[in-house]
Order: structure tokens, then sequence, then C-alpha cells
């Protein structure tokens, strides 16, 4: 009983919220009254801002300009991407006219050789030591696969070759011995 109560007041209210917003709409003539915010903080109509708010006076049109005899443009002080106020009706160019010199083209330059090969996309972890100073080093992806590990002269992945094992760093190329690189230890 107290839900179907609860329904009806609810419905009820929507209904009369319904109302209210429908006699607005159909009091304002259908559409939403244009206004703009005054100075004072209240709303004017169009025609009030019109009338409160003089327009700024319009420039004198001077016609005797146009009857004018001008001399005709030349190449040599005529710039379109250059503005320039002149005092007169045949004011001289203000600064003198450049001549143009052609500039011959630049050799071009030679091949420096083949591109530099990728970085190894290889993280140096870090370094096991084994009996009797054998230094492995411990290296990663990051793709989800395994580490790898290796000493040196070790091939790693297919592609690399461990060349030197330090502390904090190591020494790797590609197979063919191209693209040297130096790995720092990272510790992850």
């Amino acid at each position: 009983m107290l839900a179907d109560r609860r329904r009806l007041l609810i419905g009820l209210g929507l209904v009369v919220m319904l109302g209210v917003a429908a006699w607005r709409y159909l009091a304002s003539g259908g559409m939403a009254p244009a206004t703009t915010p005054a100075r004072g903080g209240t709303a004017r109509r169009p025609a009030q801002v019109a009338a409160a708010e003089p327009l700024p006076p319009a420039e004198e049109v001077r016609l005797a300009f146009l009857q004018l005899e001008r001399d005709e443009p030349s190449a040599a002080t005529r710039n379109p991407f250059k503005f320039d106020r002149r005092t007169g009706a045949a004011a001289p160019p203000s600064e003198p006219v450049a001549s143009f010199t052609p500039v011959a083209p630049a050799e071009p330059a030679a091949p420096r050789g083949p591109p530099a090969p990728p970085p190894i996309p290889l993280k140096f972890i870090g370094v096991v030591e084994k009996g009797e100073g054998m230094k492995w080093a411990v290296l990663s992806v990051g793709d989800g696969r395994g580490p790898f590990h290796g000493k040196e002269g070790d091939i790693i992945d297919g592609r690399y070759r461990i060349l030197k094992i330090g502390t904090e760093s190591i020494e790797m190329a590609y197979l063919d011995g191209r693209g040297r690189q130096t790995i720092r230890l990272t510790g992850q």
C-alpha cells in the first residue's frame, strides 16, 4: 500500500512539473527570450540595447581621392608582402630595392656510408660470478621472455655478441661486428 502511494505521489509530482514547464514555454511564445546582460546585471531586450548604446561614428567618405591620377605600379617598387603606409599619393620607397642575384645550387653531399644499425634493445640486469672469477652477464629483452645470460664471446638471442663484461656496464655488438654499444646496468 505504501509503495502504491509513493508511486502515485511521484507520478503526480512529475505531471505538475511538466504542466508548469509547458505553461512557461507557451507563455513565452514558444521560444526563450533573447536577452543580453546589461551593466547593472539585469537583462534587456535587443531593442533596448540598440537604443541605449549608440554606434561609433562612421568615417568620412572621400570620393575626391578616387579621381586622382596615380602612377602605375612598377615591379621594382611594388612588394605585395610588405605593408608600407605612404604619406602622399606618390611617396618614394622607404628603402632601396635590392637586385636579385641567383645563387648556384650547392654540391650534393657525398653519401656517408650505410646508416647506423638500430640500438640493441637489451637491458643489462646484473653480473653473476661463478668459480675462478668467471663472469656471466644477465640480460633482459622486456617483452615477456625469460632473461638471457652469457659470458664474454657468447651469442645472445642469435643476433648479438657479448664483447666485454664490466661491473656496471657491458659492451655488445651485432654478430657482424657493427653497432658496438655499451649498455649500462639498470638493476631491474
